[in-house]
Order: structure tokens, then sequence, then C-alpha cells
């Protein structure tokens, strides 16, 4: 295969809304390069449904804003992030209109707002039931006019490259129209790349969120944060076919959660019954799951009436009766599954990493907004906020002179990655930090601070407690404590050996899916956890023998970011948020 170079003034990787917002609000005079690895519109932005939190309302104030999306977040985000942000909301939808982006009104004309899981007030812009869709089919035409955007499709970024200086200089990509690989020249490198949901088998994101972009920026050390906060939607279409997610604003609109009998169990678990925040509402419906042995519960919306299904949920409507379900007549199955990453690459207000020449945006970074726990519709707001301000702080910055690049060297070399590569997982208002206990056996050092104190669970501890409980009298799988802080596997040894027979399956991207989805998934536990990094590190270790290849490549970087989202949960051992230990 040959290979060449190209250069360009901004190169960015990711062609979602977070990209997508970036290119269009970067000057003309500046030469952008647009990567995809599918035809745009790609990723997990056409798929959003919900649409933008913003404070339009008199009857609001950013003030309630900010409560929240802290109060979803378990206290965990960064608060000058989250009011930086959401100030920034108002201004964000404006934009959107400006670029004729078709969100409902009412008959009077006004923005039609709409309420999530977590909101205490309305405050959702959004077009119809498919607002990702509609937002990306306005803004793609533009982003294809733009004449200083070069739009790439079907390219893979493989290696982040750094210069003489330690700054990130260029990208190696593999271009599948021409099947060349080739290095990209650019003054700014920003990764838009999405989440890491379809590591699970269970997901609602594209097949594309590997994660790649995480493990992308933590080889050249950029430091990652919270990845352990993985967001499992409640309410997924639980039907043939590939995965469906039904809006929050279903219930938010006042949908029911019914188990078999027909009977509403969320005020058993939370006094805001369906209106709680996800992670409340997640494991509540895990937890029924497993009292009824059964694989899903029950949506029921049907009280909502025809008109105001049709009018606001036509797409959920639509998906529905595909598969032999009209939501105006019939319960609708679901059951809960992986859809958001809370954290990922660190970066400041202007989507700076550490590293210098390095910027993410959209869902693969870290603001510190969405804390432990994303406030539904906060994400397509920070992908639009963030891509603003990014493209801002590039415009503003300096051109930097160009110098040549070091060479690219092998992840899988312990040389290849200096100490000051850094995970870090911790409470926002400690800086308190020491090493972690383990790294992987391919050689990537981490840097994790010490846990911080528990918050209480939003559930009564009455309701806590019968979700554990329920979860482990109910799954002949779980491990079985035994008091002295270890697990078994029901032998009564207590050992930490591991039983699974994971490691004997050769490494791939299904398998990995099942690993992650049994032992680092909604509920988590010690044991399942040191199993998973267990298997993790024998298969990268069986990978980095093999002739390099395009897969081999890829799938090493999905390894890497599945690694580092197994020790994150593993080095936080009290629940918090999104993340919940059953020891």
């Amino acid at each position: 295969m040959q290979s060449g170079s190209t250069q360009t003034q901004v190169l960015i990787i990711g062609a979602g809304l977070a990209g997508t917002s970036l290119a269009l609000s970067l000057p003309s005079s500046m030469h952008v390069t647009l990567l995809s690895s599918a035809p745009v519109p790609c990723g997990a932005s056409p798929m959003a449904l919900g649409g933008l939190a913003a404070v339009l309302s008199a009857q609001d104030s950013l003030e309630q804003h900010i409560e929240d999306t802290l109060e979803a977040g378990a206290r965990h985000s960064d608060k000058e992030a989250v009011r930086g942000i959401l100030q920034a909301a108002p201004d964000a939808v404006h934009w959107l209109l400006e670029r004729q982006v078709p969100l409902d009104r009412t008959e009077d004309g006004q923005l039609h707002l709409t309420r999530e899981g977590g909101h205490s007030r309305r405050r959702i812009v959004h077009a119809a039931d498919a607002s990702g869709y509609a937002i990306m089919q306005a803004l793609a035409p533009q982003l294809a006019k733009a004449p200083h955007v070069q739009q790439r499709t079907d390219c893979l970024a493989l290696t982040l490259r750094r210069n003489e200086q330690g700054a990130v200089a260029g990208v190696d990509i593999y271009d599948k129209h021409t099947h060349r690989y080739e290095t990209i020249f650019a003054d700014h490198v920003v990764l838009a790349t999405g989440g890491l949901g379809s590591l699970y088998a269970h997901s609602t994101n594209p097949d594309s969120a590997l994660g790649e972009g995480v493990a992308l920026a933590w080889r050249v050390g950029a430091a990652i944060r919270d990845l352990e906060f993985v967001q499992f939607h409640p309410t997924c279409l639980h039907a043939e076919g590939p995965t469906f997610l039904l809006t929050e604003a279903l219930r938010g609109e006042g949908g029911h959660l019914l188990d078999k009998q027909g009977r509403r169990f969320m005020p058993d678990y939370d006094a805001r019954a369906e209106l709680a925040p996800r992670d409340i509402v997640s494991r509540a419906i895990a937890a029924h799951m497993r009292q009824e042995g059964s694989s899903h519960v029950w949506l029921d919306v049907r009280h909502l009436g025809a008109d105001t299904l049709q009018q606001h949920f036509p797409k959920a409507l639509e998906e529905g009766l595909c598969r032999g379900l009209d939501l105006r007549r019939d319960w609708v199955p679901v059951a809960p599954a992986a859809h958001y990453s809370c954290g990922g690459i660190q970066t400041d207000m202007s989507g700076r990493t550490t590293v210098p020449g390095l910027y993410a945006v959209g869902e693969v970074a870290r603001t510190g907004l969405h804390g432990a726990n994303r406030l539904a519709s906060n994400s397509l707001l920070e992908c639009v906020v963030m891509g603003r301000a990014a493209a801002e702080a590039i415009a503003r910055s300096k051109r930097t002179q160009r110098s040549a690049l070091v060479p690219e060297t092998d992840a899988a070399n312990t040389s290849s990655i200096s100490s000051s590569c850094s995970y870090t997982n911790s409470n926002p208002s400690s800086s308190s930090s020491s090493q972690a206990s383990a790294s992987p056996n391919w050689g990537l050092s981490l840097n994790s601070s010490s846990s911080s104190n528990p918050r209480p669970s939003l559930m009564t501890a009455t309701a806590a407690d019968a979700v554990e409980n329920a979860i482990i009298a109910n799954n002949d799988k779980a491990c079985q404590y035994d008091g002295n802080n270890s697990y078994s596997n029901g032998s009564g040894n207590g050992s930490h050996k591991n039983h699974s027979s994971s490691t004997n399956n050769p490494p791939s991207l299904p398998a990995l899916r099942n690993l992650m989805q049994e032992h680092v998934g909604l509920l988590r536990n010690h044991q399942g956890l040191i199993q998973a990094l267990h298997t993790l590190d024998h298969w990268h270790g069986q990978i980095s023998l093999l002739p390099p290849s395009l897969d081999q490549r890829t799938l090493s970087l999905q390894l890497d970011t599945a690694w580092l989202l197994t020790r994150a949960a593993l080095d936080r051992p009290r629940s918090l948020g999104a993340h919940y230990r059953l020891d």
C-alpha cells in the first residue's frame, strides 16, 4: 500500500454536531479538513432524539438549569464549566435558528419547550422527536457548500503525531477509498470522534462509537478523566431489530413505567418516579427485571393521546409500528442500554486538551458539564457551545511554524508513552493524586487520584437496598460476597481467580463487547472488573504479536479505551451517579 502526506490548517476528526459546528464557525480564511469514518451526516448526532436544553422561558432561570444539571451529575460536575456552557445555551439555540434548523414552535410562533427526566422546568427545544436528525440535515448542505472546508469521508484516524516541540501536529490515517495510508499535517488537530457506547453489546450508539479518540489522545499524553461514568438510557425499545431509543420526553410528557402486572413501580424507588435522573431509572428497571425474571419492563404512553403522540413523537410511533407495536394502543417493552460517556479527554472551556495543538469537543471530551451522570438534552447543547468555543480559540491563536514530526512509535512499546500520560479519577474539588495500583501489561502507565467522598444515593436507603438485593438474589451468575471484601463464583473459595472463559476467546470486537457488557456495564463489582482487566491484558498481549494491519491497529485502540474505562471503574469503589458498585 502506498502512503503520502497532505497539509491543512485545522484538521477535525469527526463530523457529528460538534465537529460540524466547529467547522462552520471557523473563519473562511482558514483551510479546514473534516474527516469522517462514514459518509456525512454520521455518528450519534443524527440519532439524537430529545433536543437542546436552554433557558428561554420567563418561568425558568439559569440558576435552576444549573441546579438540575448539578443534581443529575451527582454533584461531580465542575461548577464553572456548568455555568459557562449553560449560560451560552440561548446563543447556541439562536445560532441554530440562524442556520435554518427547523425547531418546533407553538401555534403563536414561540419555540415549543418540552421537559425530560431530571429537569424541573420545560426548557427543551426540539424538532419533534428526531432533533439530531433535523439539525444535521439542515447543517450538512451548508457544510458541503463551505468553500474553506474539505470533507473527506471513510477515513480512519490511527495515530496522532507530535512535532519536535511536543505539540500534536499531524495524524496518520487510512483512506478506505484509496486504500492508502497517509499523514495529514495540521496546525490544529481536533478530536470530535464521539462516544464509546458501542464497546458494549447493548447500546443506543452507532457501530462507530468505539472510543478510539480517547485512546488516540491518551497515547500522546493527554489527561483522561471520569471514564467510569457511562450512562445507560433506561427506555430502549426491546424488540426485534436494532436498538432504538425511546426519547426521554415520552416520560417527560407523562409516560409511565409498568411491571408485568401493569403496576407503576418507579414511585417505589424515587419520589420523582419516571422523572428521576437516568441512572436511577435504569437501576430501578434493572432491579425490577431481575425480580420478575423478565428481559424488559413496559412503557405506557397511551394516556398521552393519539394527537400528542403523532404531533410530538412521530419517529417513536413510526418505529413502533414497524415492529408491530402501536404506542397509541399498546404497552411498549423497554430495557436499559449503554447510551452516553460522561467522561473523556479533559479539556478547558475552549476545547484545549493538556497536550499543545490538540483539541477535543463533543462526547469524546470531558468539559466537566455532565459530572457523574448527564442531564438529558445537555449533550447536543454542549456540542454546539464547545464547537463554537473551540473555533473561536483556534481563530485567535497564532499560527505556529511547522516543524518535523517525530517518528511514529508503536503503542505496544513501553518507551512510547511518557509518564505524563494520566488518567484522572477524582472529585473536582480534590487535588490529591497517587500512582495507580496497576497498569496494563502493554506498558501504558496511569496516574489516578484518590476516590472522592461518597455521595448518598438519590434513592431512598430502602429502595437502594432493594435494587442490590434483587439483583444479587435473582441473578444466577451474580458473584457472592464472602464478608471479607472479596467475591467468589459461588464455589465458596472466595478467590479472585478468573473463572470466565473470556481469555480463551481470541480478541475480537464482538468478544470485547460481551466482556464489557457482562463486567463493566450498568452494575459492577470488584471481581468482575478484575476479571475484565485480566482478559484485556491477555488480549492486548495476543494482538501485539500479530503482524501490523488495519484491523489490529483499530482493535488495539478499542482495547486501550476499554482498559481505561475498566481501570477507572475499579479505582472508584463507591457508587456515584452512573457508576454503580454492587460491593
